[in-house]
C-alpha cells in the first residue's frame, strides 16, 4: 500500500488523471477496476474516477508495487551538467531557445510524448529543464507526486526555437489555456525554396495524418479524418542567386507538420526537409535540418494567473537562426 498527501500541484485535477501520472506503469483498464473495487480510496472512503482532487486530501492505494515506477532522485538532477538557451524566466514559466536537432521530450525522433513528465531519455530538453530547477531550488522530485515542470508547447526535433515550460501546475494550465484560444501568437522563419507566389497570404486546407509513416497529407476539401489548417506567410526577403525566400509565418492552427507540409504544397518545401522537400538540393546548401525555426512569441491580452505577461514579446536572437546568412545580403 502506498499514500500520497495531495498537495498544490496535485489539487484541482481528477483523481483518474493523478493516478495516470502517479502509477505509470498501471493500465487504464485496472485503474478504473482498482478505482471501482476500492483499492483505490480518498480520505479512506470510496471514490469515483472523476472526482476533483484538494490539496490536504489523503489517497491510498492498494497495487502491486511493480507498478510504480523508481522517480528520478534530486541527487541526480544536481549533478546532471545543464545546457539550456534561457530567452526568459520567472516564478511561474520558463521560456528556452531549443536547438535544432534536441529533442524535447524522451520519444520517438519527432519527440512525441504524453507530455505528464515522465523522463527517460536524460538528453532532453525537459529533462534538463528540470535539472537547472533542481539546482536552484525550485523543484524537488521527491516532494511531488504528480507534477513536474512541464513543457506547454513542443518542436519536432530538428526544429528550433523557443519552447515555453512551466513551473507549477497553475502556470501549466494557464498557458495551455492560452494556446488553445489561440492567446499566444507564435511566429517562425523559415527558408524555403522558389519564390512565393504572392508577398503575403493566409493558406487554408485541410491535413490528414499518416501516423505510421509519421507523416501528413494536405488536402483542398475536407474528407473524413482531416482536420483544418491555417498558415499565415509573409515573404520577407528572395535570395534571387540560389532562388530561395525567407518566410515568415504566423500558425493560426498548430497541427503536426503543418509548417512543413503546407509549405510544400504551394511548390515552396523547406531547405533541409527530406521528408516534404528536395533534400538533395538542400544538401547543397549544406542544411542538416529543415530551415524552420520559432522565433518570436506575444502573449495576447488575456485574463489569467500570467496576466502580466500581457502584450510581452520574445525573440530570438538573429545570430542563433543559422540559415539568415542566406538573406538580406
Amino acid at each position: 500500500m502506498r499514500e500520497f498527501i495531495v498537495n498544490k500541484n496535485d489539487a484541482g485535477q481528477r483523481l483518474d488523471k493523478f493516478v495516470q501520472k502517479t502509477v505509470k506503469g498501471i493500465p487504464v483498464s485496472l485503474m478504473y477496476k482498482a478505482i471501482r473495487l476500492k483499492k483505490i480510496k480518498v480520505n479512506r472512503k470510496r471514490c469515483e474516477e472523476k472526482q476533483i482532487l484538494v490539496e490536504g486530501d489523503v489517497i491510498h492505494m492498494f497495487l502491486s508495487e511493480d507498478l510504480f515506477s523508481d522517480k528520478i532522485t534530486e541527487n541526480e538532477l544536481k549533478n546532471t551538467s545543464v545546457d539550456l538557451d534561457i530567452v526568459y524566466e520567472d516564478e511561474n514559466i520558463l521560456i528556452c531557445n531549443k536547438p535544432a536537432g534536441v529533442l524535447v521530450h524522451s520519444g520517438d525522433g519527432d519527440g512525441r510524448v504524453s507530455g505528464d513528465g515522465d523522463i527517460k531519455d536524460r538528453n532532453t530538453l525537459i529533462y534538463h529543464i528540470q535539472a537547472y530547477l533542481c539546482k536552484k531550488g525550485e523543484y524537488d522530485p521527491t516532494k511531488e507526486n504528480s507534477f513536474a515542470p512541464a513543457l506547454c508547447n513542443r518542436l519536432d526535433r530538428n526544429t528550433g526555437g523557443m519552447v515555453i515550460s512551466a513551473k507549477n501546475s497553475a502556470s501549466l494550465r494557464a498557458v495551455n489555456e492560452r494556446i488553445k484560444n489561440n492567446q499566444i501568437c507564435k511566429l517562425y522563419l523559415c527558408a524555403v525554396n522558389g519564390k512565393l507566389p504572392k508577398k503575403c497570404d493566409t493558406l487554408t486546407d485541410f491535413l490528414i495524418k499518416d501516423s505510421r509513416e509519421n507523416k501528413v497529407s494536405v488536402i483542398k476539401n475536407k474528407t473524413r479524418g482531416a482536420k483544418e489548417i491555417i498558415t499565415k506567410y509573409k515573404c520577407l526577403d528572395y535570395n534571387p542567386k540560389r532562388n530561395i525566400s525567407l518566410v515568415e509565418i504566423e500558425l493560426v492552427t498548430g497541427r503536426t507538420h503543418q509548417i512543413r507540409a503546407h509549405m510544400a504544397s504551394i511548390g515552396n518545401s523547406l531547405l533541409g526537409d527530406g521528408k516534404y522537400g528536395i533534400l538533395n538540393k538542400s544538401k547543397n546548401y549544406g542544411y542538416k535540418h529543415q530551415a524552420l525555426y520559432s522565433y518570436k512569441l506575444i502573449f495576447k491580452e488575456f485574463d489569467d494567473e500570467l496576466s502580466y505577461l500581457n502584450g510581452k514579446e520574445f525573440k530570438i536572437n538573429d545570430k542563433s537562426i543559422y540559415f539568415l546568412k542566406e538573406f538580406f545580403t
